[in-house]
């Protein structure tokens, strides 16, 4: 009976692993004046600014051993101004299950018409993720009797070597990118033994900036799709932000609709954001709030908050923002 409990307990871990599969969470770190999150197309995307960008994100606060996730990303145009690379970093926590990874991207950017701000990208990631189950704080019912059978092993872990691939066009205000991540498969023997798992997943990301006639005031509806190979799940991301252009920089704020396209088209979420640029400073905050079914797992919401310093190239150039 002891080691029927300690197994199932590690295989809830293993369900949680392929939930995650292996790889950072999306929340709304893109819509956080960091697109580079979610796509290698956006290294370097800013000629003048190289972009430094620190983000946490936290879940049922108040709660041990509750969801949290940091990053750290760095992207920069390269002196040939046509290519750029950037790197991220991040550790994630969900309970006994932890992961740690990061990635090293280089995108190339090229100009098909410059009249008419027409320009195309084109992106390559390597990835490195490692999964780890911490049994530390498993027991067999009793809170003081720790698991010590060796049988079932201490901590596995495993680590992913992983690729993604990604397109990006712009047309003036105009924007779409396509992408293709985790390539490979994987099989994550320290769980089970099933075939290959199809880590694979392709996503969207597109929107439009409106400039006002006085270019104080820029509105920008986007539109993120998320497309899972392995069992044909998909999300889909409705998004609308507004700045106001200020001497010194901008502020702006937004709003994030998510729902899940299997489930009757039913928001599973709505975030508000918020945002401030002041010289070479960012800083942004967003409250992700579950609606419907989801309320009950995380009544306290998700908090993000977003830290950022841009550095001037000296280059000149165009700017994403």
């Amino acid at each position: 009976m002891r080691k029927l409990i300690i197994i199932g307990a590690i295989l809830a871990c293993a369900l949680t692993a392929k939930a995650q599969e292996l790889k950072l969470s999306p929340y709304t770190q893109y819509l956080a004046e960091n697109p580079f999150v979610i796509s290698p197309t956006f290294a370097g995307i800013d000629e003048e600014m190289s972009r430094l960008r620190l983000g946490g994100v936290a879940q049922w606060l108040g709660l041990d051993n509750a969801p949290n996730t940091q990053t750290l990303s760095f992207d920069t145009r390269l002196n040939n101004e046509r290519s750029g690379v950037g790197i991220l970093l991040y550790n994630d926590k969900n309970g006994n299950t932890k992961q740690i990874g990061g990635q090293l991207s280089y995108a190339h950017h090229l100009t098909l018409n410059d009249a008419n701000e027409q320009y195309l990208s084109l992106g390559i990631s390597y990835k490195f993720n490692h999964f780890k189950i911490d049994t530390d704080n498993f027991t067999t019912g009793n809170p003081d009797e720790p698991v010590d059978d060796p049988s079932i092993g201490a901590s596995p872990s495993t680590s992913n070597h992983n690729f993604e691939f990604g397109v990006l066009y712009r047309l003036e205000e105009f924007f779409f990118s396509f992408n293709a991540s985790n390539i490979l498969n994987k099989r994550v023997s320290i769980f089970d033994n099933s075939e290959p798992l199809k880590l694979r997943n392709y996503y969207a990301y597109t929107g439009y900036k409106f400039i006002s006639n006085s270019q104080e005031y820029e509105y920008e509806p986007s539109l993120y799709f998320k497309y899972f190979e392995g069992d044909g799940r998909s999300v889909t991301d409705l998004n609308f932000k507004a700045r106001k252009i200020t001497d010194t920089g901008y502020i702006w704020a937004g709003i994030n609709g998510r729902f899940f396209n299997d489930q009757s088209f039913e928001f599973s979420s709505i975030a508000p954001l918020l945002g401030l640029k002041k010289d070479q400073f960012y800083v942004g905050y967003t409250f992700q709030w579950n609606v419907g079914n989801a309320t009950d797992f995380n009544s306290s919401g998700t908090h993000m908050i977003t830290l950022g310093f841009d550095f001037e190239s000296g280059r000149g150039g165009s700017s994403w923002r």
